[in-house]
């Protein structure tokens, strides 16, 4: 289900990163109850860095992404019923859960994560009927935007998998049968949709799509990946820079998905979605999204604007649904391609204007950003970074900076100094760290 790795040490982590893994897994097993370390599976589950394709992936767009270095550290031993425990060995939490369909997550508490998986996993495999004990720990800031969540949510699944032995099961080969087509379902089991023949569920109330799952289960080390979605497709990988790593700024604002927020995020999505079905009308084609709406001939963008503009919506406003087409237009056909041509031939001067212009795009046109993502991505540009954006969802969250792996310990301190003059409130609780493009997902032997 996913890969195999004798020894954290073999896995593709630098060894800051690794001793790290050494670290939390530990504290993940001491929490587990006693005598059961012995019997656990352990998986290692990172975050991701959304390099460009903001806001692509539901309307079956591309992005460019890698897996962070920083992430889960899971731990999970069978149960003989279908009870599930679930602790969080940094802060002590521990949530009391079952392997059923009936159960009820709660909205906006941490257990809402491994409740909807567990549920859904209930419902679309009925033979699964093993519990477990579980217990994790993280060097991933979370509501960072580098999709703790969704890292969390695979996680959990990829434990309750192993020990029910889902992946020899048919109703699971049946819709599954590649890393690729794994993403694609637990990317609905968040939105909530149907997967192939496995029923859709109520999810976690996000109506995203499977970018975040694709990182953390496909990705590679020293490698940027470029996805296409709805379905997932793979398009082709770019080495990243030699010498060269990403320096993260967390804003230190939260991007949450929970109360007025998660209304914020999913109304991206709707309006995506808004304009698709104004297109569905206008031309009375079927088409399945909206990169396969634009795709095949010149004119089709220029149509679709056309029906935006006559469609007289009052939901969002035509001038709204145009920015969200050209925002998506932009970022999924033209930066998200052009960077990677960019990067294969060693052109970081033409990478990093195309990371200048998906941040002003969406600056101007997704309205996601804040002051603090805007002033930590200009900072970036101006203290010598080769490129830098704000990542995610939006609305809080991170911004990436390219810098040479040498340099980013002082690049670091000098971007840092420059948030606290500029919003120190903020960057009292910001985080900053650097990391290579790390491996995806992988259980430990």
């Amino acid at each position: 289900m996913v890969p195999v790795v004798r020894g954290i040490d073999n896995a593709g982590l630098r060894a800051g990163a690794a001793a790290s893994k050494r670290e939390r897994l530990a504290r993940a097993r001491a929490a587990l109850p006693s005598g059961r370390a012995a019997q656990a599976a352990t998986f290692i589950v990172p975050g991701r860095i959304e390099v460009l394709g903001k806001h692509t992936d539901y309307p079956g767009g591309r992005s460019l992404l890698c897996a962070a270095e920083q992430g889960f550290c899971l731990v999970a031993a069978a149960r003989t019923d279908r009870r599930v425990t679930v602790v969080n060995a940094d802060a002590g939490d521990r949530a009391e859960l079952a392997l059923s369909p009936d159960l009820q997550p709660v909205l906006g508490h941490w257990s809402n994560y491994p409740a909807t998986v567990l549920r859904r996993v209930a419902r679309n495999f009925p033979g699964a009927a093993a519990g477990a004990d579980i217990a994790f720990a993280s060097d991933l800031p979370p509501a960072s935007g580098m999709s703790s969540s969704s890292a969390f949510m695979v996680a959990v699944f990829l434990a309750v998998a192993a020990i029910n032995e889902l992946d020899r099961a048919d109703d699971y080969r049946a819709a599954i049968s590649r890393p690729t087509d794994l993403a694609g379902y637990l990317g609905t089991i968040e939105n909530g949709r149907t997967f192939g023949p496995l029923a859709g569920d109520q999810g976690v109330g996000t109506f995203g799509g499977s970018e975040d799952h694709t990182a953390i289960l496909c990705c590679r080390p020293a490698t940027l990946s470029q996805y296409r979605f709805a379905p997932v497709e793979f398009e082709r990988d770019v080495p990243m820079p030699a010498g060269h790593v990403f320096a993260i700024a967390f804003s230190g604002i939260l991007a949450e998905k929970t109360g007025a927020a998660l209304a914020t995020y999913n109304r991206a999505s709707h309006a995506a979605a808004r304009v698709l079905e104004i297109w569905r009308e206008a031309s009375g084609l079927p088409v399945p999204t909206l990169e396969t709406a634009v795709a095949g001939r010149d004119a089709a963008a220029d149509a679709i604007r056309e029906a935006i503009a006559a469609s007289g919506d009052t939901e969002f406003g035509a001038a709204a649904l145009r920015k969200r087409f050209d925002q998506f237009v932009l970022e999924s056909r033209t930066i998200v391609p052009g960077a990677g041509d960019a990067l294969s031939v060693g052109n970081l001067a033409g990478f990093g204007a195309l990371g200048d212009r998906s941040q002003q795009a969406v600056e101007a046109w997704l309205g996601n950003q804040i002051p603090e993502t805007v002033c930590l991505a200009r900072e970036a540009r101006r203290r010598g970074a080769l490129a830098a954006s704000a990542f995610g969802a939006g609305f809080g969250g991170s911004v990436w900076a390219l810098v040479e792996e040498s340099a980013c310990e002082e690049f670091l301190r000098a971007w840092r100094g420059a948030y606290e003059a500029a919003h120190p409130a903020a960057a009292a609780r910001a985080v900053f760290f650097g990391t290579s493009p790390g491996p995806a997902a992988f259980r430990l032997d």
